[in-house]
């Protein structure tokens, strides 16, 4: 319906030039393992490849210990550990100095932090969509362009965090809906339409205003989390980098900032969808029932019944009502692009779908797609089923696979 009215409004040359050319970057595979980053170690060996052995063991360590996991031996920890992701290393002949990520597979894991004293783990968020509304050289972007904020966001890694996000890339007219302008609108009917094409919730706006102070010096980044349909302000801070070089360590420091002030706001309830999203709909669905009820032909009486004024009475529970619309997250294999389409068209296909869209593809990997359903979870997994798939039933979740 966007697409069709911007097509009148600018005409079809205008609007495919607006949509040509990249936009932004797909997120990066999401998985369930947990990853900690940014870890710092130094450490010495009898040669180079014991002095990296050490500092990924060191790093094991401090990555666990960050999780407040309770106490272990190294091999049970090494055990635990799925992946170390190198982000800067040096190497010596006797001397290692890196910053590396630790990634532990939540199967293993998982079980340590939520049963294990001083867990940190949380309940997690309703899916909500991330518009992160750069201002940069005086103009503000989303999508418009390739830029570095949808990129910072983009590759941020959420397997450890409580918060859904559902993260645009700008593709197929995204672009045009995701505006930097969208955070002030306040019409529920647009917001509604919005969310649902996404299978999100609610909205987060993660907004970053970077201000260099001259060619080549010091950058200057101001940032602000606001939330919902009303914009809502949660909280804000400051960082710089020293040249443009820092930008991008300094965007992803900013994300894990906004990861915490929006893992605390779903702590203290703050982040619950909100009601008015979906109260007039809900009126509008009510209304429309009882007109349908109204407009069912009505049984004629009897005449005994019409001669004693008892006519046949309807039943209000005989009426049908709507099956609750869920999200459920599919998870699929694949190898290629070809397999993500035959997937979606699967999927989409199916009885009950009202909407499919991917949230992460890995080519040659598992992707990601969330789908609005109208029915229960274990429905949807027999209609799958049923297109030859085989499926995995997990909780709200979907694995699929031919």
């Amino acid at each position: 319906m966007a697409l069709c009215l911007a097509l009148l409004l600018v005409g079809p040359q205008r609007l495919l030039a607006q949509l040509e050319g990249d936009r932004g970057i797909q997120p990066v595979a999401t998985s369930s393992d947990i990853q900690v980053s940014g870890i710092e170690v130094e450490t010495t060996g009898k040669d180079a490849n014991e002095a990296r052995m050490n500092g990924w063991k060191m790093a094991q360590r401090m990555a666990w210990q960050s999780l407040k996991g309770p106490a272990m031996s190294e091999g049970q920890i090494e055990g635990m550990v799925s992946a170390i992701v190198i982000e800067h290393e040096q190497i010596g002949p006797h001397r290692y100095v890196a910053k590396l990520g630790v990634v532990f597979d939540r199967e293993r894991a998982g079980q340590f932090l939520v049963t294990g004293e001083g867990s940190t783990a949380q309940a997690h968020s309703a899916p909500l969509l991330v518009i992160p509304v750069l201002y940069s050289g005086g103009v503000a972007q989303v999508f418009e362009v390739r830029g570095p904020w949808q990129k910072a966001w983009a590759e941020f890694r959420a397997g450890a965090t409580p918060i859904d996000y559902v993260r645009p890339s700008g593709a197929n007219g995204e672009s045009l809906i995701l505006t930097a302008g969208q955070p002030t609108r306040r019409s529920r009917l647009w917001w509604r339409t919005v969310l649902a094409q996404f299978g999100a919730s609610d909205v987060i706006m993660p907004i970053a205003r970077l201000e260099r102070q001259w060619p080549g010096g010091p950058v200057r980044g101001y940032f602000t989390a606001r939330y919902g349909p009303d914009n809502t302000y949660l909280e804000s801070f400051e960082l710089t980098a020293n040249d443009e070089a820092g930008v991008a360590p300094m965007l992803a420091n900013a994300i894990t900032r906004f990861d915490q002030i929006y893992a605390n706001a779903l702590a203290q309830g703050m982040l619950k969808p909100d009601a008015t999203l979906y109260s007039d709909q809900q009126t509008m669905t009510a209304a429309l029932n009882a007109l349908a009820a109204a407009a069912q032909p009505k049984p004629v009486a009897t005449q005994e019944g019409a001669e004693t004024g008892n006519a046949p009475k309807i039943d209000p529970a005989e009426v049908a009502t709507a099956d609750a619309v869920s999200t459920i997250t599919v998870q699929f294999a694949s190898p290629d692009a070809q397999a993500v389409d035959s997937a979606l068209g699967a999927v989409r296909g199916a009885s009950g779908v009202r909407g499919a869209s991917t949230t992460s593809i890995a080519i040659g990997g598992t992707s990601v797609m969330r789908v609005t359903y109208a029915g229960a979870i274990e429905d949807l997994a027999a209609a799958l089923r049923g297109r030859g798939w085989q499926v995995t039933v997990g909780s709200n979740a979907l694995s699929i696979r031919r």
